[in-house]
């Protein structure tokens, strides 16, 4: 099979599972990694056969995209903020709404006071390790710690702060268990992409999404969508220094009730679009 016949046969498989926009994306991607090559050299190289094994990599791919199994997982790579972070099915696929959140922060705290002062910075809920390290390593000034509930998603996390050379101290933690937080220190920003997808929004959601993102990491119960952003409101009442900021990633259809929320527990809020212009974020500072 030579690189054009790979590339061919690729598209017509994928073109069944995807819009024709992002089966080329994802068939560009897939060869790049089966290869080693880019597109501009696989163009050059266009006649020139694949090794075997690259064959038999590339169909083994191909069938576990046919299953709906997200390419990413396939690969096991996602690409946020410019970087390479390792993902499985323990942790959530890096979405570009949360590099927005990021970018907000590093905004914000992207040059140093004149007092030359080093922030800590807080992110509930680590997941992949996405949001922590683009912070750090954007904000290589500033202290970033990050706590999550499952040791699983914790091993990914580790394991990119490593590959990716950020120093960050991530402990395992319950967060929802108040009796946690008093082995908490205070921070002067606390940052989050909680679950905050409803039960009931679920039939309305992918299949690559449904079958095999962490639920734990998505979904909370229609009864009490807010129960994170409750939490956490209480917990800056007593863990968010002076002067210090609530940065949090939030469920677009809720938007103005978790503005409300905040605002009643005396916190003064930002409430944020996204590039798609859907409510996803907001700040709340006491």
């Amino acid at each position: 099979m030579t690189l054009i016949q790979a590339q061919t046969d690729t598209l017509v498989k994928l073109a069944l599972l995807y819009d024709d926009r992002e089966a080329a994306n994802i068939c560009d991607w897939v060869l790049e990694q089966v290869t080693g090559q880019k597109r501009i050299d696989r163009l050059i190289n266009k006649q020139a056969t694949l090794p075997e094994e690259q064959v038999t990599r590339l169909q083994q791919i191909i069938a576990e995209l046919q299953t709906h199994r997200p390419v990413q997982y396939v690969l096991g790579e996602a690409w946020f903020a410019g970087m390479r972070f390792f993902v499985d099915e323990s942790v959530l696929i890096p979405r570009p709404e949360t590099e927005e959140l990021v970018e907000w922060i590093v905004t914000e705290y992207g040059r140093q006071d004149k007092e030359q002062r080093t922030r800590s910075i807080l992110d509930i809920g680590s997941g992949s390790g996405c949001i922590p390290i683009a912070l750090k390593k954007k904000l290589q000034h500033h202290q970033v710690s990050s706590i999550d509930i499952s040791e699983a998603a914790l091993s990914v996390a580790r394991k990119n702060a490593a590959t990716l050379t950020a120093d960050i101290h991530f402990q395992q933690l319950n967060f929802l268990e108040e009796r946690n937080w008093p082995a908490l220190p205070v921070f002067d920003v606390i940052v989050s992409n909680p679950p905050y997808v409803k039960q009931s929004e679920q039939s309305a959601m992918a299949k690559h999404v449904l079958d095999f993102e962490p639920s734990v990491a998505l979904f909370v119960q229609d009864e009490d969508a807010l129960i994170f952003y409750r939490k956490i409101a209480a917990f800056g009442k007593t863990h968010l220094g002076k002067g210090g900021a609530i940065f949090l990633e939030i469920n677009e259809a809720l938007g103005k009730v978790t503005v409300s929320l905040y605002e009643q527990e005396g916190y003064t809020t930002e409430l944020r679009k996204d590039l798609q212009g859907k409510d996803r974020m907001i700040k709340a500072w006491l």
